[in-house]
C-alpha cells in the first residue's frame, strides 16, 4: 500500500520538477495539488465529525439507560449509529487515511530516485556499494543510502541530479544529523512544530463551546443521581484526545530523522489544513445560523 501509493506521488512529484526544476517548489505545488484533491474526503471527515460529536450525547443517554444490561445497550448503540447512517469506526479510518499519505510521502522523500526519478536499481546499488565501501574505511554509517548517492553523484551524474536548493536551504539535510554543520536546517522543523501546535490549539478552541454545550445538554438529560457520564465514554473521549496528541508528537519525530523536504511537505500540510479548518468552521456555522 505505501509502496503503491508512493509510486503514485512520485509520479506527480516528478512531472512538476519538470516543469520547475527546483525540488523545494515542487513540494509546494505538490502539496497544494494534494490537499484540492483532498477537500471534499476533509469536508466529509469535518462533517462525519461533527455529526459524531451530535451523536455522542445519544450514545451516553443509552449507557445510562442500560448500564445494567450491556447486552441491550450494545443494541441501542448499534441501532442508533444504523439509524443515522453512521459507522462508529469513521473515525478511525480518517486517521488510518492520514496514517498512509504520512508513511508514503516519507518513502518518497527518503529514496526519491526511485519513486520519483524511476532510476534503474542496479544503476542506485552500483552507487550506494561505491558509497558504502567509503564509508566503511572511515567508519560512517549511511542512514538515507539515496540521499547519499544524490549528495555525492548529482554533480558527475545528471541522471541522479536533484536541485535541493531552496531558499539557501539543502533539502536533502538531515536536521538531527547536519544542524550543527548548518543550523538553518533547523527553521522548517521548528516551524512545522509551530504549526503543529496552532492546528490543536484551534481545534480544540473551535470544539471546546460545542463540547461545553453538548455535556450541559446531556446532564440536564440524565436524572440527578448521575455524576458524570459511562465511563467507557469517557475513556473513548480521552483515547480520541490521545490521538490527536499522539500524530504531531510521531511526525515531529520523524521530521527531525527524515530528509528536510519531509518536513516541508508537512509544514506546508498544516498551513493549508488550518486554514481549511477555519473555513470549514466557518461554512458550518452560517448554515447552522441560517
Amino acid at each position: 500500500m505505501f509502496n503503491l501509493c508512493a509510486q503514485i506521488f512520485g509520479f506527480v512529484l516528478n512531472f512538476i520538477y519538470g516543469i520547475v526544476n527546483n525540488y523545494g517548489l515542487a513540494i509546494i505545488i505538490f502539496t497544494l495539488l494534494l490537499k484540492l484533491i483532498l477537500f471534499p474526503m476533509s469536508i466529509k471527515q469535518q462533517k462525519t465529525m461533527k455529526k459524531s460529536a451530535k451523536i455522542q450525547g445519544k450514545v451516553k443517554e443509552i449507557q445510562e439507560k442500560y448500564s445494567n444490561d450491556p447486552t441491550r445497550m450494545n443494541q441501542e448503540v448499534m441501532e442508533l449509529y444504523k439509524k443515522e447512517n453512521m459507522s462508529p469506526f469513521s473515525g478511525c479510518l480518517s486517521t488510518l487515511f492520514q496514517f498512509i499519505v504520512i508513511l508514503s510521502m516519507f518513502y518518497l522523500v527518503s529514496r526519491p530516485l526511485t519513486y520519483m526519478l524511476k532510476i534503474d536499481q542496479d544503476t542506485i546499488n552500483d552507487y550506494v556499494n561505491q558509497i558504502k565501501a567509503e564509508a566503511s574505511e572511515n567508519g560512517d554509517t549511511i542512514r538515507y543510502q539515496e540521499i547519499a548517492v544524490i549528495k555525492k553523484f548529482a554533480a558527475t551524474d545528471e541522471r541522479v541530479n536533484i536541485n535541493m536548493d531552496f531558499w539557501g536551504l539543502n533539502l536533502s539535510s538531515i536536521p538531527s544529523q547536519d544542524y550543527k554543520s548548518d543550523p538553518k536546517v533547523c527553521i522548517i522543523p521548528v516551524l512545522y512544530v509551530i504549526t503543529s501546535i496552532a492546528s490543536m490549539k484551534i481545534t480544540t478552541a473551535l470544539n471546546s463551546n460545542k463540547e461545553a454545550k453538548e455535556k450541559l445538554e446531556i446532564k440536564t438529560k440524565l436524572p440527578e443521581k448521575v455524576d458524570k457520564p459511562e465511563d467507557n465514554a469517557e475513556m473513548m473521549e480521552q483515547m480520541n484526545k490521545s490521538m490527536t496528541w499522539m500524530m504531531p508528537i510521531m511526525t515531529v519525530s520523524i521530521a527531525l530523522i527524515a530528509p528536510l523536504g519531509l518536513a516541508l511537505y508537512w509544514f506546508l500540510s498544516n498551513l493549508l489544513s488550518i486554514g481549511e479548518r477555519l473555513l470549514v468552521y466557518k461554512v458550518f456555522k452560517t448554515e447552522e445560523e441560517e
